[in-house]
């Protein structure tokens, strides 16, 4: 039997319908995937079984897609070293991100069993925090999620932006190359299913950040993008009551989740800290090495964003 957390009723009906999971076959397909890694001098990767199972699902259990993905998540981390090394929760810089509360996952799923994120962009103040620590604590929940959390793997994610207090300096932090790296690592590189991306609270000079983030979304994606009025709007998507208390719901006040799910992050820290060891190393790759440019494309001769 493989050493993976079991599924809940309602996840494994998920799992099983929509994503393909046969349990009487994962046991062959974790042995693939462990030999076919073995047979890639030019990656360093986890094996254990927890790991590989959340990107066999989040691939919808075909081998082929799992490969590439899993080939792009250590490449890509290799490429962008910023965003993947000096991870650990307790640096000083991590630890005063994680205590504003910019990123939360919320305690109870959705009806669907689909995790609900909030990322609180104007939480931060940007004098402060560059856009690698920003980057680098947001892929470092995506980790934490990847490797604990079932509703995220198996049933999805629906994520609410709210730019409430977000500034012309925050837009102005989002260059096109960062918009397009992050989408790029979380959209190639995860085996997430994103199944809504909504915005509240939104300034009409962030317009061209969101038309810019559309721009590097894939079709389904794109689609699966809506931006808001106000809040009755997102109680028709999200069921009040699973939201934070600061928008008329039950699941505790932004402050109490805060708290909770920093020391989560902390929890995940010798995890975070022996990751480092994993990754690529193109100079061994078969065949021709992957250049910065073949996995994020050529930089256009804007650097930064300009806003109207």
């Amino acid at each position: 039997m493989p050493n993976i957390r079991p599924l809940p009723p309602n996840l494994q009906e998920i799992a099983k319908k929509q994503l393909n999971e046969d349990p009487k076959r994962i046991d062959s397909d974790l042995a693939h995937l462990r030999d076919w890694l073995s047979k890639q001098p030019h990656l360093k990767a986890r094996t254990d079984d927890q790991f590989l199972t959340a990107f066999l699902r989040g691939c919808k259990f075909s081998l082929e897609r799992t490969k590439e993905k899993l080939d792009f998540y250590y490449t890509s981390r290799t490429a962008l070293k910023e965003f993947f090394t000096d991870r650990d929760p307790m640096k000083p810089e991590i630890q005063k991100f994680l205590d504003l509360g910019v990123m939360l996952p919320l305690p109870e799923p959705d009806e669907l069993g689909r995790r609900i994120l909030i990322f609180r962009s104007g939480r931060y103040d940007p004098n402060e925090f560059n856009t690698s620590d920003i980057c680098k604590v947001n892929f470092m929940l995506m980790d934490y999620m990847l490797m604990n959390d079932d509703c995220y793997n198996t049933a999805g994610v629906v994520s609410i932006g709210d730019m409430k207090d977000a500034t012309m300096a925050h837009a102005a932090q989002m260059s096109p190359t960062l918009i397009k790296q992050t989408m790029k690592c979380s959209q190639d590189g995860y085996p997430f299913r994103i199944k809504k991306l909504l915005y509240i609270n939104v300034p009409q000079f962030f317009e061209t950040v969101f038309n810019l983030f559309k721009s590097f979304a894939k079709d389904k994606l794109q689609k699966r993008m809506c931006v808001y009025a106000g809040m009755n709007s997102l109680y028709q998507d999200i069921p009040q009551k699973l939201l934070p208390n600061e928008y008329g719901g039950e699941a505790g006040s932004f402050e109490e989740l805060s708290k909770d799910f920093k020391k989560q992050m902390e929890s995940f820290r010798d995890w975070f800290i022996e990751d480092e060891k994993y990754g690529a190393d193109e100079s061994k790759r078969p065949g021709k090495p992957k250049s910065y440019e073949d996995l994020f494309g050529v930089e256009g001769s804007f650097r930064k964003l300009t806003v109207d």
